[in-house]
């Protein structure tokens, strides 16, 4: 086992590694941008560097500082948490040459499937579906007219080397599709280094489907079910669930089995998330793979009474799968709701700023993933989740009974948060019975019933 991490990361994520390191007996080594230095990751980690200015361009994006922290630091091995370098090839390839083990899978692996470009050629090649699309990289404006009118309008521009949302555009027309085509592209380039794209057919208001999977390094390869996560709002994924309401256990039979076969058409080591849309008539697509851990493993974990990212760095150490991973049984339902500093009542504007008052709710089935905390300054520079709040129960509806009482306790002054814009969805009817796609929060916003009130903890902070 790994005697000292380096966790390149921040926020909620950071500390849920520096939790699971703890747990196994691992010294955490945080690493931190100038605005991340009052961040709880980095006063419970067990040691900390700053890498740099507030901008991730300037700290958590670069390699160098980082490796050079890894160097300063005597570690051992490197977790990149999600997003920033957690699916960067050449992050791994370095980390590699150092003789630092990167926690995650392989750089071969990630270029083969961490490329959505790249993932779509191989997925056909292990015989997945696959949304009709371009056969690559689509270099041109005019390459991009030409495709979409072969394949039919509404169409998808998508960024290579996306994620989270960002390198994403709908064309509906041709001055649509030109305008979403540099609009992704850029987008991309700012966001990952990376300014390609490629075009898909758009399937209108799918469910967004992936399955988790786990594998070591002799060669099992497992799923541990899917995850519902067609609430979205702008390509965000906002709530998410386990299982899947519109599942049946046929079609996740070959749903997982496609994703399993997937991976291990690559040699795929280590966590990662295969995604699909499944349509209006139950046929599924294959659009990407995350070669990482996902925002939303909690629901996972709490289903299959699993830890995925202890499991990442057992892998990582040589270790086989854990037996109630190899084998995996499902227990219960679970729902997460992703908090955000933003304004619900004014378009979801980002509010950053100080923390006046923080209460996180508690209780039977109520689990809090959060770097927040009273007097906490949400920086302006990074995402703006600060919370994930997850409820388990033995059934859907408790868990959704769960989720709306938790989300009544959480109380957070001085910022603006989504909370409000959660509790609203756990009150629609159309949530509690399952009907939903990734149309569902255009709709129910659009409705006369859809109300933002919210007014938790009353006396708390009187």
């Amino acid at each position: 086992m790994f005697e000292k991490v380096l966790i390149a990361n921040r926020g909620e994520i950071a500390l849920r590694i520096i939790r699971a390191c703890k747990e196994l007996g691992i010294r955490t080594l945080a690493v931190y941008s100038e605005a991340d230095v009052d961040s709880l990751h980095v006063q419970l980690a067990d040691e900390s560097i700053c890498i740099g200015a507030a901008p991730s361009s300037e700290s958590y994006l670069k390699i160098d500082r980082i490796m050079s922290a890894a160097e300063v630091g005597d570690v051992d091995a490197i977790h990149p948490g999600y997003g920033f370098l957690a699916e960067n090839a050449h992050f791994a390839e370095v980390c590699e040459s150092c003789k630092i083990k990167f926690i995650g899978p392989s750089a071969r692996a990630m270029q083969a499937m961490g490329d959505k470009n790249s993932a779509r050629t191989f997925a056909r090649k292990a015989g997945v579906p696959v949304t009709p699309g371009s056969d690559g990289i689509v270099e041109t404006e005019k390459d991009a007219v030409r495709i979409a009118k072969k394949i039919g309008y509404p169409v998808m521009i998508k960024a290579a080397a996306g994620g989270g949302g960002r390198g994403m555009r709908t064309a509906h027309n041709e001055p649509s599709l030109i305008a979403g085509f540099h609009g992704a592209g850029h987008e991309a380039e700012k966001a990952f280094g990376n300014g390609e794209v490629y075009i898909e057919k758009l399937i209108v208001n799918p469910h967004h489907i992936e399955f988790q999977i786990v594998a070591d390094r002799r060669g099992h390869v497992v799923h541990l079910g899917e995850r519902d996560c067609s609430i979205q709002r702008r390509n965000q994924k906002v709530i998410e669930e386990c299982p899947s309401p519109l599942m049946n256990t046929g079609l996740r039979k070959k749903m997982g089995n496609a994703a399993v076969k997937l991976a291990k058409s690559v040699g795929y080591e280590n966590v990662g998330t295969i995604e699909f849309l499944v349509d209006a008539d139950r046929h599924f697509y294959f659009i990407e793979m995350n070669t990482r851990i996902q925002v939303e493993h909690t629901i996972t974990e709490e289903v299959y009474g699993c830890d995925l990212v202890k499991e990442q760095i057992r892998i990582a150490a040589g270790q086989p799968l854990s037996p109630h991973v190899a084998h995996p049984t499902p227990r219960l339902h679970a729902i997460q709701c992703r908090i955000n500093a933003e304004d619900p009542a004014k378009d979801f504007q980002p509010s950053p700023g100080r923390i006046a008052f923080y209460y996180a709710p508690g209780g039977r089935g109520v689990r809090i993933d959060s770097h927040a905390y009273t007097g906490y300054i949400v920086p302006p520079y990074y995402d703006s989740m600060i919370a994930k709040i997850i409820t388990v129960g033995a059934t859907r509806t408790s868990a959704i009974d769960r989720m709306r009482r938790a989300l009544d306790e959480y109380y957070i002054t001085g910022i603006k948060t989504t909370v409000p814009f959660h509790a609203a969805i756990m009150r629609s009817a159309e949530f509690h019975d399952g009907k939903y796609d990734t149309g569902f929060v255009e709709r129910v916003m659009a409705s006369d019933n859809f109300e933002l009130r919210h007014a938790p903890g009353r006396r708390l902070h009187e």
